[in-house]
């Protein structure tokens, strides 16, 4: 979600003012997704890298992620949706910890969309995690390190679980991958859009999947050989 900063100095404002109004596009993205029958939702809110920004910019961040919280609780669980975090959540203010624990509770039951957000996350810390932890395993005889396949070190992912997205949207024109996933894009679809993440609306949700749709998707196979 990218290009707040952006939109709020376009505006003569501070950063801040951006991060206040990207809630909008929070809502419409995750509403859109629920329309849509879209099963899996992952917003990347903030990196570990994040916290290299200004201590006003990063408070006031925490701040604002609190009071959507406490704010959407009510709506999240009338729609079904169930919230999941990725990402080291431990190093997050207190306050932010115990909302997102009270939100986790309110929907763990429920059956609709999945949103994940990642949250003082790093696709390079994820990865690094999971290396401990089959280490740990190796070192306690439980496995033997030829025994490792891509599904037993994915089971060791933050999002283990969880499908491997097929369409990474990147707003703001930014043509990189951030640290964002990094194990589970391998085959992913990106999408890339100009429009600033606090002016992403539904509309652009809709044109990010029908560009998808029209994608064959190879996995490095040839799906139609001639001869």
């Amino acid at each position: 979600m990218d290009g707040n900063g952006r939109w709020a100095k376009g505006k003569g404002a501070a950063r801040i003012f951006g991060h206040r109004n990207a809630i909008q596009a929070v809502k419409d993205v995750t509403e859109g997704c629920g329309e849509l029958g879209i099963k899996y939702l992952t917003l990347y809110a903030f990196s570990t890298e994040n916290w290299g920004r200004p201590k006003d910019e990063v408070d006031g961040l925490m701040e604002l992620l609190v009071n959507t919280l406490q704010k959407e609780i009510k709506t999240l669980h009338e729609n079904q949706v169930k919230l999941q975090t990725i990402g080291d959540i431990s190093h997050l203010p207190v306050d932010c910890q115990k909302n997102l624990a009270k939100a986790k509770e309110a929907t763990q039951n429920n059956r609709g969309l999945i949103l994940q957000l990642a949250l003082n996350y790093s696709g390079r810390w994820e990865i690094l995690e999971a290396v401990k932890k089959l280490g740990d395993e190796i070192k306690k005889g439980l496995i033997q390190p030829g025994e490792i396949d891509e599904q037993h070190f994915s089971k060791h992912l933050q999002t283990s679980g969880v499908p491997d997205p097929e369409l990474l949207i990147r707003t703001s024109g930014e043509l990189r991958i951030s640290n964002f996933l990094l194990w589970q894009i391998a085959y992913t679809e990106i999408f890339i859009t100009q429009t600033l993440w606090p002016d992403f609306r539904k509309e652009n949700l809709y044109e990010a999947i029908c560009a998808y749709q029209k994608r064959e998707r190879r996995f490095g196979k040839v799906l139609d050989p001639i001869g």
